[in-house]
């Protein structure tokens, strides 16, 4: 059953336990072709997930910005650096530049994003499924699957092709 973007926190936090688990599984005993599977559920997901009829992602959470994102995004808008940051950005607990609000200040009212060529790495590489090693961002995609469909769908097809 795949959850209406209404049910996912619900299904996520039902679902956060178990997924805890295997994902402390699979870190101990990581299977070889990890990244390969990770891979082709990812493809299989995105092949049928039109991310513009939800963007989930930039309504309820917000990218950091590397230096490298700043100075494209900004050099994008015409802005200075620090014209950018002053205007969009704040440091965080983390001392990372993030937005100063969410949902993202760039994303419009079709849900598409006005910087989408220049958009931050963060948001290129969201939810992360496709990731290399991807046994070390767990933690990362036990948050993501209550934000993103794709990203609960990629974990409950996991289970199912990589039983732990």
């Amino acid at each position: 059953m795949k959850p209406t973007l209404n049910e996912l926190p619900k299904e996520a936090k039902d679902k956060h336990i178990e997924n805890k688990k295997y994902f402390d599984k699979l870190k101990k005993k990581t299977p070889k072709n990890l990244d390969y599977v990770m891979q082709d559920l990812h493809d299989a997901e995105f092949k049928k997930t039109d991310c513009l009829k939800c963007a989930n992602c930039c309504k309820t959470t917000g990218p950091l910005f590397t230096s490298a994102d700043i100075e494209r995004v900004s050099k994008y808008l015409r802005q200075k650096p620090q014209q950018f940051i002053e205007q969009y950005l704040h440091v965080d607990e983390d001392q990372d530049y993030v937005l100063q609000s969410v949902p993202c200040t760039f994303l419009d009212h079709e849900n598409a994003c006005m910087i989408y060529d220049v958009r931050p790495k963060a948001c290129r590489e969201f939810p992360h499924t496709d990731r290399k090693k991807f046994q070390q961002i767990t933690d990362l995609t036990l948050k993501n699957v209550a934000i993103c469909p794709a990203a609960f769908n990629i974990v409950e097809e996991m289970k199912k092709k990589l039983p732990l």
